[in-house]
């Protein structure tokens, strides 16, 4: 049996105690050393050879030095704790590379492995990569790449991997997976002010041992259910759960649409190629978009439906379009058909232009060379 040696950092001493006093009614935990001040935390407690530390990150001082202890501690276990969740801490507690938070006290010794366990399975600590696929216009094959990038990823990563369908009128990425979720983004938008990611994890269905789905609503009437603030709370928590989460954003700009791609840290504005007048769709979605992103955001533009789909097409559609192209891709429709029939994940043929090219870009997002 595995014994967790724990330290305890925490400014009120009365916390400290009632958590002491939760772990002592487990033979998994062993509290080694409380400490209520960070800079004595950080010098001292590598002689009790820990394996866990809970940090109380209302704390402003301790969550500001989490970086510190994260890189002296680099292989241990670091949970947060906070009596009421805060999505924004949340969020700074995983930029520094912290397991994940917890609130507290915890309610039993079996809540507090429940957490490990599954922050574990997120596959890597750090900042997670939100990625967005956006279209000005319908049927640009936007879904289509999102699945087979969200698969790619997960596969050379063997990191957790979530597709948000936040199409939320026309959403159809559960029949790409052959998936009945129990649960859709309308439920988890609406009950995200009582969730914390443990509560999260159940409203997403998985599809492979790496990648899980939050689905679109069931009619298309209750996408008035969801609005932008919400879904980004949604968003921000998945952050804890996912090292990447790629939305199916909606076509046009919404109030949806401009919300996920502001907060998203890299965006593929996605267009098929057809009559020409696609380009000049694209060339406006990205001067909006170079107008209204934050410092973080990057845009890339894709193709699909490229013929011919070479280097010569790709530096003609750049000079049309006067920005860089990031990826063009050929009709394949056999591989649409296996979409469509929900076949996407057993069926898909390897070693085609189109897989080779998402593959590519997947590398490329993994080593954040985009």
């Amino acid at each position: 049996m595995f014994v967790y040696r724990v330290v305890i950092i925490e400014t009120r001493k009365g916390m400290a105690a009632a958590i002491n006093d939760v772990l002592k009614t487990s033979q998994n935990f062993k509290v080694v050393a409380i400490y209520d001040d960070m800079r004595a935390a950080l010098g001292q407690s590598g002689i009790y050879n820990p394996s866990l530390f809970l940090v109380d990150v209302e704390n402003e001082e301790f969550l500001r030095r989490l970086p510190e202890l994260v890189e002296i501690f680099p292989k241990q276990t670091v949970l947060c704790t906070m009596s009421e969740w805060n999505t924004d801490i949340s969020a700074e507690v995983i930029d520094s590379g912290a397991t994940g938070c917890i609130l507290k006290p915890p309610r039993s010794p079996d809540k507090i492995i429940e957490a490990i366990n599954l922050y574990k399975m997120r596959g890597a600590t750090g900042p997670a990569r939100t990625i967005a696929f956006f279209s000005p216009k319908g049927r640009s094959g936007r879904t289509t790449l999102a699945s087979l990038m969200a698969l790619s990823i997960a596969k050379k990563t063997n990191c957790a991997v979530a597709l948000i369908d936040a199409d939320l009128q026309f959403g159809d990425l559960p029949l790409f997976f052959d998936a009945e979720p129990s649960h859709t983004v309308v439920d988890a938008v609406h009950d995200s002010k009582a969730l914390t990611p443990m509560r999260l994890a159940p409203y997403y269905h998985k599809i492979t041992d790496n990648v899980w789905l939050l689905a679109s609503p069931e009619r298309p009437e209750y996408a008035e259910l969801v609005d932008a603030e919400g879904l980004l709370d949604v968003i921000k928590m998945s952050e804890n759960l996912f090292k990447y989460i790629l939305i199916d954003l909606p076509a046009n700009f919404n109030p949806i649409s401009i919300g996920v791609t502001n907060y998203a840290n890299l965006n593929f504005v996605i267009s098929m190629l057809n009559t020409g007048a696609e380009i000049s769709h694209v060339r406006r979605s990205m001067e909006i978009f170079n107008m209204k992103k934050t410092p973080n955001s990057k845009f890339f533009p894709m193709f699909t439906r490229v013929v011919p789909c070479d280097s010569v097409t790709k530096l003609q559609i750049e000079m049309k379009l006067g920005f860089q192209v990031v990826a063009i891709f050929p009709s394949e429709y056999t591989l649409v058909s296996m979409a469509n029939s929900g076949n996407i994940v057993n069926g898909l043929a390897q070693n085609t232009v189109m897989t080779r090219t998402i593959d590519d870009l997947a590398e490329k997002i993994i080593r954040r060379e985009i």
